[in-house]
């Protein structure tokens, strides 16, 4: 297609109410178009609703103090997967809270990609607390177990 074809092709898209012209001749295809006015994104307005006057405020009883995470060494996910206690369903799990473990000792698996990923205990201690339920998904570097 030559230049004065596609100049005329131009002219008439810019000239006429179309917003948009496609034309196939042979191996060639063009497609014109213009962006109009209305076809502009709408920006959209919002008003805050009005505002009511709040009554004053009554002194909240004290919240019982939330139970004190067991401190101690973290063992966090290498990796994103489901976590699982036991080598397989109804068997006994790795770990239990009050287990002595030490340091290369499997605490779990984490099934990723169907990939089976034993997770061993980087320090020598006590589990004192599971900090996963059995089957739940798990992201990298989320806390699993807490060893003391």
């Amino acid at each position: 297609m030559d230049l004065r074809k596609l100049k005329t092709l131009i002219e008439l898209v810019e000239n006429s109410g179309i917003a948009e012209l496609e034309l196939t001749e042979g191996e060639e295809h063009v497609r014109i178009s213009r962006m109009s006015s209305a076809a502009a994104p709408m920006q959209q307005m919002y008003t805050a609703a009005p505002q009511h006057a709040a009554p004053a405020p009554v002194a909240a009883p004290a919240a019982p103090a939330a139970p004190a995470a067991p401190e101690g060494h973290v063992v966090k996910s290498p990796m994103v997967g489901t976590f699982y206690r036991a080598p397989s369903p109804g068997a006994k799990s790795f770990v239990d809270i009050g287990q002595s473990v030490s340091e290369g000792e499997t605490l779990c698996i984490i099934e990723a990609m169907k990939l089976l990923n034993e997770i061993e205990s980087d320090k020598t201690g006590v589990v004192k607390a599971i900090l996963v339920e059995n089957g739940q998904a798990v992201e990298f570097g989320q806390p699993l177990f807490i060893v003391g």
